[in-house]
């Protein structure tokens, strides 16, 4: 989900999602006339977001679910972990509507970091914020006491979604790499009582991190913008580790000061069990993305998985 400004009342896309007009009733009840419309949905099937801005001009985002898992699981996180994060570092729910699986947010001002052309210093100062957030995020100090254990059942649901994606990723992967991913599944449930629960994120990733400084320029200092995370529909109790696996298998991979500087925000480094875990939890990502990407047509997501799997082979990833 994109907090991009928007583009007014220029034509829609051939493919455009049209805002139902039950949803559309129901966002007018809360904020009253909209004065325009916009799809900044993912192009996928099940990606339904619109922006919308009201007859006062002020601009808000309204997501319908693909599913009940992903609208409890996003409610709960705007609910009671987005306030953790501060003001302006996270929309903030307006309004939900479980019969429509929709949730009206706030929009938050940026460009998702993925699409931005950063200096390195710049970059970095985007990964230490990035830490830093998901380090409130976690609150590892304040979670309730049933969440140590639904952080471990989380850990045991991915281990087991293993044998799924290699049944389907198929030719895709050697008898080498199938064992190593069967390894990592193994080890992985070993390390589960010494990893640090967390309110996890889910999809911590640059594409949901917006950045709302400008680009550096001649006389002013790098970074000196704000960070903002979006999309908290995968948010739920798991371990805190599995927060990193998306930028240790992208932005991280050819880049050890992003990392350092993540963790630098972060506050602490990884303990020995969690850079295992972040091993581990690479290779079940990458079978998941040779399951997942052929599938869909998703290119990226391929390549994303082989890339990863090179690495482990390589023994060089974490």
């Amino acid at each position: 989900m994109s907090h991009e400004q928007s583009r007014g009342h220029a034509p829609l896309p051939l493919h455009a999602k049209v805002l139902p007009s039950p949803l559309r009733a129901w966002a007018e009840r809360v904020v009253g006339p909209l004065s325009a419309v916009e799809d900044t949905s993912h192009p996928r099937a099940s990606s339904r977001v619109w922006g919308v801005t009201d007859s006062r001009g002020r601009r808000f985002f309204l997501k319908q679910s693909p599913a009940p898992t992903f609208y409890e699981r996003e409610t709960f996180g705007y609910q009671s972990a987005v306030p953790a994060l501060g003001y302006g570092h996270a929309p903030r729910l307006v309004d939900s509507d479980a019969h429509r699986l929709a949730l009206l947010l706030t929009a938050v001002p940026g460009t998702p970091v993925s699409r931005l052309a950063l200096i390195p210093a710049e970059h970095r100062s985007v990964h230490r914020q990035f830490g830093a957030l998901l380090r409130r995020l976690h609150g590892s100090e304040k979670l309730p006491a049933g969440a140590r254990r639904d952080a471990e059942a989380a850990i045991g649901r991915t281990a087991a979604d293993a044998g799924v994606h290699l049944a389907r990723a198929g030719d895709l992967l050697t008898d080498g790499r199938r064992a190593l991913v069967r390894r990592a599944a193994d080890h992985l449930l070993r390390l589960t009582d010494r990893l640090t629960p967390g309110h996890i994120h889910g999809d911590a990733q640059e594409r949901n991190a917006l950045w709302s400084g400008r680009l550096a320029g001649p006389g002013r200092l790098a970074g000196s913008g704000r960070l903002a995370v979006i999309d908290f529909e995968r948010s739920r109790y798991a371990p805190a580790v599995q927060d990193f696996v998306r930028l240790a298998c992208g932005p991280w991979q050819d880049r050890d000061d992003l990392r350092a500087a993540f963790f630098q925000g972060y506050g602490r480094p990884l303990t020995d069990a969690e850079r295992q875990a972040l091993t581990c939890l690479a290779a079940l990502d990458a079978v998941s993305c040779l399951a997942y990407g052929p599938a869909h047509g998703e290119h990226d997501v391929t390549a994303r998985g082989l890339r990863t799997m090179d690495r482990l082979e390589r023994g060089i990833f974490v």
